[in-house]
């Protein structure tokens, strides 16, 4: 078959390139620069657990390396502490990288993988779609035309597939705005976050009252500021002006030596592609949404979007396109980020407004407070992972199926397990390899040797019930999770995604689950449905 092209040689682009690779489908990514990035200090991302744990799992780069972990978060209205967090070693903490970091860390894998072919300084013209694939047209000096299976429009806010496509792309423009500075110098909390509000120092020209401070590494910082509404001009020496007299602020005394790296204003707009899908066109990123009001980030979500579309394009190009599967991604990725963009827009009104409520009922303002940090920490409704509860891949009428920590829909618990060649490895670790997971719950196989166990008890009877499974899948076994009782049975998909846990081995029930998973009874189920009406 013919490579899948993506259009956009961004983080998500590239990610979704790499995930591809894994699983054998090739791709070819034209990029419309010149094939790197500039460095831009104050260009940054906060990622979370799952988010970068997937970026790790295709680089093979430890992010810590290049970024910071968060040792804590700190939360201040005026002078008073509202709340203080701190992450234990084994607990998750986000991770604050520059981008071009990432875009350079993607790029170097990209580098040792044949299947990902980059096509620097190819600038999409126009997209020709027929039953059997896809043309791109692309213009300029090295201007060409490429066959592919499918396409997916990883290029950005001003998207050319998207405006190709002819699809809509409503929203709110200038959600918010913040003036950016990433900086080196030393402040009083080293390694952890703070969101400061109605800090009690005088305000210098056009800025709100709220700062947040980010920690990077080598002793950098990125410090962000909330602009007021309209256009006001941050001209250099207001900006400077704020710098000198927030570190001055924290310090509480002149203010500490400081080098300022990288400037700018940064203008969060909040945006939803009506469609995510048009036949063998996808969306993906900031071509298909936008947000990033109250702390959340944009760049999780595109990364959630590469992860959720690469198996599913993957299974199809191996195995034949399957329509529900492939219409999947928008119904699932497109719930998730319209609830969040919901929560954001709910929010707002009352986090931003100037007086109102947070003065007239009592604790409203702490409220606000906790708001934005689950934003801030990847929390909540603002910001935790999504689940896919109302996915058109949701199995039905299970009698086996129990309920466990974790529900159907929602991200895995990383757990410890043994993989089938007898190693000990982490859940998330053999994830995106296009296979489904099934995860035995089995107390006290741990202390014994794999080949004393694997043909004992359930193993032999679940393992055959994996063989016939109508996806390829991975049988694995863990001593514990979450909820889950003792010969308890999860089915997980390849983007880390808990289909069902059944109550023992169950072979009916899990091959059902399974091929629900990849689109087949859940089809003919609506069909059936469709016919009866």
């Amino acid at each position: 078959m013919d490579p899948v092209i993506i259009v956009g040689a961004g983080p998500v682009g590239l990610t979704l390139a790499l995930a591809l690779a894994r699983q054998e489908v090739p791709t070819v990514v034209l990029d419309e620069g010149p094939g790197k990035e500039e460095p831009r200090p104050a260009r940054t991302v906060v990622l979370r657990e799952d988010t970068a744990a997937l970026l790790e799992r295709l680089t093979g780069a430890a992010l810590d390396h290049h970024g910071v972990r968060w040792t804590g978060w700190r939360s201040m209205r005026r002078r008073q502490v509202v709340s203080e967090i701190a992450f234990g070693p084994d607990e998750p903490a986000p991770l604050h990288i520059a981008q071009h970091v990432i875009t350079g860390l993607l790029r170097a894998a990209v580098a040792d993988r044949p299947l990902v072919e980059i096509a620097a300084g190819s600038r999409l013209d126009a997209i020709e779609q027929e039953p059997s694939g896809v043309t791109a047209h692309t213009r300029g000096p090295k201007g060409t035309w490429w066959r592919g299976s499918y396409l997916v429009g990883c290029d950005g806010t001003r998207s050319t597939v998207r405006k190709l496509q002819d699809i809509r792309f409503p929203g709110r423009t200038a959600v918010e705005r913040h003036a950016v500075a990433a900086l080196r110098t030393e402040l009083p909390w080293e390694g952890q976050a703070l969101l400061h509000r109605m800090p009690p120092w005088r305000s210098s020209g056009p800025f709100a009252g709220e700062v947040t401070a980010r920690p990077l590494p080598d002793g950098a910082w990125r410090l962000d500021w909330l602009l007021p509404p309209g256009k006001d001009l941050i001209t250099p020496e207001l900006l400077v002006a704020r710098v000198r007299e927030t570190l001055a602020g924290w310090t509480d005394g002149s203010t500490p030596a400081y080098d300022l790296l990288d400037t700018g204003v940064h203008t969060v707009h909040h945006r939803l592609a009506r469609r995510w899908r048009n036949g063998r066109v996808f969306l993906a990123g900031d071509a298909a949404h936008l947000l990033g009001a109250l702390g959340t980030q944009g760049l999780d979500e595109g990364l959630r979007d590469a992860d959720n579309l690469s198996w599913k394009l993957a299974a199809a190009w191996h195995h034949g396109p399957h329509e529900t599967l492939l219409d999947s991604y928008q119904a699932e990725r497109r719930a998730v980020v319209a609830a969040r963009l919901r929560a954001t827009d709910q929010a707002l009104p009352g986090l931003r407004s100037g007086g109102g409520l947070r003065y007239i009922v009592p604790g409203a303002a702490r409220g606000h407070d906790a708001l934005l940090t689950d934003g801030h920490l990847g929390r909540g409704a603002l910001g935790a992972p999504g689940a896919y509860s109302a996915s058109p891949l949701t199995p039905r009428h299970l009698q086996g199926e129990i309920p466990v920590d974790t529900s159907p829909g929602a991200p895995v618990t990383d757990v410890r397990v043994t993989a089938e060649d007898g190693s000990l490895v982490r859940l998330r670790d053999r994830l995106g390899r296009g296979a489904l997971l099934v995860v035995l719950v089995a107390p006290g196989t741990g202390v014994w040797d794999r080949k004393h166990w694997v043909s004992a008890g359930v193993m032999p009877r679940l393992a055959a019930a994996v063989t016939a499974l109508p996806h390829p899948a991975e049988l694995l076994v863990a001593e514990s999770y979450p909820g889950a009782p003792a010969h308890s049975v999860l089915l997980v998909r390849p983007d880390g995604h808990l289909v069902t846990t059944l109550n023992g081995v169950r072979p009916a029930d899990l091959y059902a689950a399974a091929e629900a998973t990849v689109g087949g009874a859940v089809a003919e189920a609506v069909e059936a449905e469709a016919g009866v009406g």
